[in-house]
C-alpha cells in the first residue's frame, strides 16, 4: 500500500447535516472508517447513498462502528459489496443489533427499488399513451440486497468497552459508552504519524443525562481533535419531570376517545418509550395501558436489550421486575405479520400504537399516520429529532395536510413533540460532555447538526469554553491529522 503524502482525515457525510455519518482516516499504516452510515431524509438523500463511497473499498482495512443507528451503519453492506473485506469493530450490543438492523434495512431498499421499478414502468407506459413514443425503462437496482447484509454481518468483530484493541499498526482505539442507545459508543483513537501520536475522539452521537434506561455518558479528559456531534447543540430539553407530566397528560385525555400514534426508531426510542409508559403507569399517572409496537425490528430489539439488561440504568431494572408482577396494568402487544398490523388499524380508541420509522419517511408508521392523523379524537407524539424534509418534520411544523399513498391526508389529530426523551444530548449536555477535557483539543470538528445547528453550537463552544479553534467541516474535506 502507498502510504498517503499527510495522514489525514476526510469528512464523507454528516457534515453541515444529521444524516450520513462517515469519517474516513488515512495514516502510513492503515485506511479505515468510522462509520459508515445512510443519508435519510430530502430528495438528494438517494444520490447522495449513490454516490457516498467514491473511493476503492478493496483498500479499506477495517471499520468501526459507533453504534447501531441506520445513520451510523446503513451503508456497511453497500462497503461490502463493492470489494470491502475487512473486520467491523462494535461493541457486543451493537453487533447483536446489526444483525436484525442491516438485512431489514436492506428489504426496505429492495421494496423501494421495487416500487422504483413500478413507478418507472407506469410513466413510461403513460408517455406512450399520450403520443410519446415507445422507451426503454431502465432497470432499478436496489442499493444493496438482503444477501449483501448477510455477508456483511460476518464481518462484524466485537469488542467490549473499554477495552483498547490495535486492529493495525500503529492504531489503538477504545470505546466509552455514549449513553445514546444500547452499545452506543465515544471512539478514543490512537494513530502514530510522522508528528508524533496523535489522539482522536468521536463523540458518535451523544446521549442526554439522566434519561430512563441508558447511562451517563463517560466522560474524555483530552483529544488532540475531536469530532462531536451537534443536532441539538442549539436548543434545551425539557425535564424529565416535565416530560413525565406532558406524557401524562396524552393518554389520559386522548384514549377514551381515541388512539395515541407514537412514531419511534426501533432502536433506543421505542424501549426508552415504553419504559415511561409503564413507569406512569406504577405511578398511577396514566390508566392501565394496551401498547402495540407494530414493529417487528423494535420487537427483535427490544429482545436484544433484555440480553443485555444487566448494563443498564437501576431504575430499568427496578421497572422491569415491577412489571413481571403486574402484567395486566400494561399490556405490551409485538405485532409481527402484516395481517397483525392491519389489525391493529381497525383499533379506533384506547391503544397506544408505537411504529418506525422515527421520522415517518417509511414503514409500518405511514398506515397508521393514515388511519388515525385525520381524526380530531387522535394524538400523535413525537419523541425524537425530525430530519428537515422528512414527513414527520412537516406534521411537527404544523402542516394542515401531507401527502400518504399518493393521497392528501389532513392533519386533525393534536400533535405533541416531547423533547425530554430524545437520545441526543442537549445545549447544555453537550457543554457538560466537552467541559470533562482537560485542555482544548488542538482541533474540533462539529458535525452532526443542520447548518444553523452547527453553526451555533461552535459559537458556543468558542465563547463559553474559549476553545480557538473550532470548526464546521464542509461533506467531502480532507484535513491534515499529523
Amino acid at each position: 500500500m502507498s502510504a498517503p503524502a499527510v495522514p489525514s482525515l476526510r469528512f464523507l457525510g454528516a457534515a453541515e447535516e444529521v444524516t450520513g455519518s462517515s469519517f474516513r482516516v488515512d495514516t502510513d499504516h492503515a485506511r479505515f472508517l468510522v462509520d459508515c452510515g445512510l443519508f435519510q431524509g430530502g430528495g438528494d438523500a438517494d444520490d447522495k447513498n449513490l454516490g457516498a463511497l467514491d473511493f476503492d473499498a478493496r483498500a479499506i482495512d477495517f471499520v468501526v462502528v459507533t453504534h447501531a443507528h441506520i445513520d451510523h451503519s446503513g451503508l456497511l453492506p453497500r462497503l461490502a459489496a463493492r470489494g470491502f473485506r475487512g473486520p467491523i469493530y462494535a461493541t457486543p450490543p451493537t453487533v447483536d443489533l446489526l444483525g436484525v438492523m442491516l438485512p431489514d434495512s436492506a428489504h426496505i431498499q429492495e421494496l423501494d427499488a421495487e416500487w422504483a421499478q413500478e413507478r418507472a414502468q407506469r410513466d413510461s407506459a403513460r408517455s406512450r399513451h399520450c403520443g410519446g413514443g415507445a422507451s426503454g425503462v431502465r432497470s432499478v437496482v436496489p442499493l444493496y440486497t438482503v444477501p449483501d447484509a448477510e455477508r456483511c454481518l460476518r464481518q462484524l468483530r466485537p469488542v467490549s468497552y473499554d477495552t483498547f484493541s490495535e486492529p493495525a499498526a500503529s492504531v489503538r482505539f477504545r470505546f466509552r459508552n455514549a449513553g445514546h442507545i444500547l452499545g452506543s459508543a465515544i471512539l478514543e483513537l490512537w494513530v502514530d504519524t510522522p508528528g508524533g501520536q496523535r489522539k482522536l475522539v468521536f463523540s458518535g452521537d451523544l446521549g442526554q443525562p439522566g434519561r430512563p434506561v441508558m447511562d451517563d455518558p463517560a466522560p474524555i479528559a483530552e483529544a488532540d481533535i475531536l469530532v462531536v456531534e451537534s443536532t441539538y447543540g442549539n436548543r434545551l430539553h425539557k425535564s424529565l419531570a416535565t416530560t413525565y407530566d406532558e406524557f401524562a397528560h396524552v393518554p389520559a385525555t386522548t384514549l377514551p376517545r381515541g388512539n395515541v400514534v407514537i412514531p419511534a426508531f426501533a432502536v433506543g426510542r421505542t424501549q426508552e418509550v415504553l419504559h415511561v409508559l409503564a413507569d406512569l403507569v406504577r405511578e398511577d399517572r396514566a390508566p392501565d395501558l394496551t401498547i402495540f409496537v407494530d414493529s417487528p425490528l423494535a420487537s427483535r430489539a427490544t429482545e436484544i436489550t433484555a440480553k443485555y439488561a444487566a448494563t443498564l440504568d437501576r431504575e430499568s431494572r427496578d421497572l422491569a421486575q415491577w412489571q413481571s408482577q403486574h402484567k395486566e396494568r400494561v399490556r405490551v402487544v409485538f405485532t409481527e405479520s402484516p395481517q397483525e398490523s392491519m389489525a391493529t388499524n381497525r383499533v379506533t380508541r384506547g391503544a397506544v400504537i408505537i411504529a418506525a420509522s422515527g421520522m415517518c419517511e417509511g414503514g409500518r408508521i405511514r398506515h397508521h399516520l393514515r388511519h388515525n392523523l385525520s381524526r380530531a379524537e387522535c394524538a400523535i407524539v413525537f419523541t425524537g429529532f425530525q430530519v428537515r424534509a422528512t414527513l414527520g418534520r412537516q406534521i411537527v411544523d404544523g402542516a394542515l395536510r401531507v401527502r400518504l399513498f399518493r393521497e392528501d391526508v389532513a392533519v386533525r389529530a393534536s400533535v405533541h413533540t416531547i423533547g425530554g426523551l430524545s437520545a441526543h444530548a442537549d445545549q447544555a449536555a453537550l457543554l457538560g460532555w466537552l467541559s470533562a477535557f482537560a485542555r482544548p483539543p488542538a482541533q474540533t470538528y462539529v458535525v452532526h447538526g443542520e447548518r444553523e445547528t452547527a453553526m451555533t453550537f461552535a459559537a458556543v463552544i468558542r465563547e463559553r469554553l474559549l476553545w480557538p479553534a473550532v470548526e464546521l467541516p464542509a461533506r467531502g474535506v480532507r484535513v491534515s491529522i499529523g
